[in-house]
């Protein structure tokens, strides 16, 4: 008996030890990309082409890459539209569909099992399908591309779906009913309940959905080169593109845009990065 258990004791450590070498070479496999960036952006053109692997390139370490690749693609403006674009998103994202989600959890309406079934089903569509009737429309018809403010509305649009589908079921799970009737009896209206008792329970769901869809929203270049024609409303994504000639591509000058587009997003996402698992795991059964 004692020969067994620790046979199997011996089995479950050669498994552990299995698991976290492959988990070790997965992990590098899915950061070297980025690694790459790092240790390329800090040397010159040649060097990059001539050995990308060496940590120090033969002309040496620089940071010319930085200033020149911040004016070639007008960093700070580019900057302040991808600011103001995720931002603005991010924010309605989370009221509508945090709103939206409760009125469907909180009433048994046919048409809000009918709405959220639809919300639910329109996650299936890729966006690819939508693209050109979506220019055609917005353009062609409407005329109001080449405006933030449309940019904005579209990802919305888009992201609306599963950000209700994520507030439906944290509310569903989280959100006791017994609160908000303690609330009606204390005098507060269904807004002011909403606001002060639903939505401050609701904070692991709201930093999940806020990272989720900002580094969405940040790193997108499909949507914004389709409706973004003005070099002044372009996106850092979309700024990135000057450095890609037809020719010949500055690889030093693209890996420091690279970082530049990384860093707010990254930073924003170490501070926020433990509610993601709890926010991710708010509807789960208990």
């Amino acid at each position: 008996m004692d020969d067994l258990n620790a046979k199997a004791a011996r089995d479950r450590k050669i498994r552990h030890t299995v698991e976290i070498v492959v988990l070790i070479i997965l992990f590098f496999c899915f950061i070297f990309p980025f690694i790459l960036v790092i240790i390329n952006v800090f040397k010159v053109k040649a060097d990059i082409t001539t050995n990308p692997l060496s940590l120090i390139g033969e002309h040496g370490f620089t940071l010319k890459n930085f200033p020149e690749a911040m004016e070639k693609m007008n960093f700070w403006r580019s900057f302040g539209n991808s600011m103001i674009v995720t931002v603005s998103a991010t924010v309605l994202t989370i009221l509508f569909a945090s709103m939206t989600a409760y009125v469907i959890v909180r009433n048994n309406w046919k048409a809000c099992g009918a709405l959220f079934g639809l919300m639910i089903a329109s996650m299936v569509i890729p966006f690819q399908v939508l693209m050109i009737p979506l220019v055609s429309l917005y353009g062609g018809v409407l005329g109001v591309l080449n405006h933030r403010a449309t940019l904005v509305f579209m990802h919305v649009g888009f992201s609306l779906s599963m950000a209700t589908f994520m507030f439906h079921g944290a509310i569903r799970t989280n959100v006791p009913i017994a609160l908000e009737e303690a609330a009606t009896i204390d005098g507060c209206t269904k807004w002011q309940t909403y606001w002060r008792i639903v939505f401050p329970l609701l904070k692991p769901t709201i930093a999940t959905v806020a990272i989720i869809d900002a580094m969405a929203f940040w790193n997108d270049y499909l949507l914004p080169s389709l409706v973004l024609g003005r070099k002044e409303l372009y996106t850092i994504p979309i700024a990135t593109q000057i450095f890609y000639g037809t020719y010949s591509t500055d690889i030093g000058l693209v890996m420091a845009a690279l970082l530049l587009a990384m860093l707010p997003i990254l930073i924003l996402y170490l501070f926020m990065q433990r509610y993601i698992v709890e926010g991710v795991t708010a509807g789960a059964v208990k």
